[in-house]
């Protein structure tokens, strides 16, 4: 336990300094809720809505923090602890390369957890937010999607064979993720061609799912988006423990 708590210690102090982490993880989604907050303020989401802007993008500004976390974060640390053979050399000490990866997820998650604490904070003392839906659901929505980017951030950090392989995996999924999805230019406003492609993105369907949820819509209106990020999980973390390299 000792081991335990000193790399999550040494892990979270090499976190902090990442400036890039930092910024993408907390500073950019609080910077994404202030921006649209300025934009629409409280209005209605579309004419004749009973909800705000805010609310339907709430779930929105939440994404940003989990796919910063694992998708510019938790791979390229791992396929660099990999590169440098830190995985290798961890397993002749007390603390196991399998120990390492769950500090990892836990760091991230945490990080992941601030971000969404951070965006709710302003969005409520800046904005008025409120949440029409059940917050107990929408926790659980956060943990699938949570779940859903962490597997595949994992899945790259497995299949990259160095770290320029992974840092480049993960800016062609992170940005059209981010740009497209909905996380950062709201979905109700893409051309229907655009709202299409979208759809293919785990992160697309984990919006909408939050969106739901926040709103108060019944969770059986929600059953595509839960089923298609469990299998998308499955999937993910499958391949990740048959090919997962140490070194």
């Amino acid at each position: 336990m000792k081991a335990f708590n000193t790399l999550l210690k040494t892990e979270i102090k090499l976190y902090l300094r990442s400036i890039d982490s930092m910024f993408f993880g907390i500073l950019f989604p609080v910077g994404i809720a202030l921006l649209l907050g300025a934009i629409y303020g409280s209005k209605a989401a579309y004419e004749g809505a009973s909800y705000t802007m805010i609310q339907a993008s709430f779930g929105a500004f939440i994404t940003i923090g989990i796919c910063a976390t694992g998708l510019m974060g938790l791979p390229i640390v791992l396929s660099d602890y990999r590169h440098k053979k830190i995985l290798k050399r961890f397993k002749v000490t007390p603390i196991s390369p399998s120990m390492l990866i769950a500090i990892e997820l836990i760091v991230s998650f945490c990080i992941a957890v601030i971000s969404a604490l951070c965006t709710t904070i302003v969005s409520i003392a800046v904005f008025g937010y409120t949440m029409p839906g059940s917050i107990i659901q929408f926790i659980l929505s956060f943990l699938l999607l949570t779940l859903t980017i962490y597997s595949i951030g994992i899945l790259i950090a497995s299949l990259s064979p160095n770290i320029k392989i992974s840092n480049l995996l993960c800016t062609l999924l992170y940005f059209p993720m981010l740009l497209l999805s909905g996380a950062t230019i709201p979905y109700e406003i893409m051309p229907k061609a655009l709202q299409t492609a979208a759809n293919v993105f785990p992160i697309t369907q984990g919006i909408k799912l939050l969106k739901g949820t926040s709103l108060g819509e019944p969770v059986g209106d929600m059953l595509l988006q839960i089923l298609f990020m469990v299998s998308i999980s499955l999937v993910c973390i499958i391949i990740s423990i048959k090919y997962f390299k140490w070194e």
